[in-house]
């Protein structure tokens, strides 16, 4: 699952306005603000899983153990080869 902090870091590493990541997952901005929310709003499961499925199709992976959660963005491996 996909936390508020996740989603606004993944956000800033890929350089994405909040209305950039609700247009590629295709929710409403309003949807978007709520799961990035610190206040814990409630929103549906299908919402955070769209959003995950955008971000990890830019090269975004979610890190989450026992220790704490993260993101990751992954190289364009592309751009990598000389």
């Amino acid at each position: 699952m996909i936390t508020a902090r996740q989603s606004r870091a993944a956000r800033a590493l890929l350089g994405w306005t909040q209305e950039t990541l609700a247009d590629k997952a295709r929710v409403s901005l309003t949807a978007l603000k709520r799961l990035e929310s610190e206040n814990r709003l409630e929103v549906y499961e299908s919402t955070r899983d769209q959003v995950r499925r955008a971000l990890e199709a830019a090269g975004v992976v979610l890190l989450a153990t026992d220790k704490g959660e993260g993101v990751l963005l992954l190289h364009d491996e592309t751009s990598t080869k000389r």
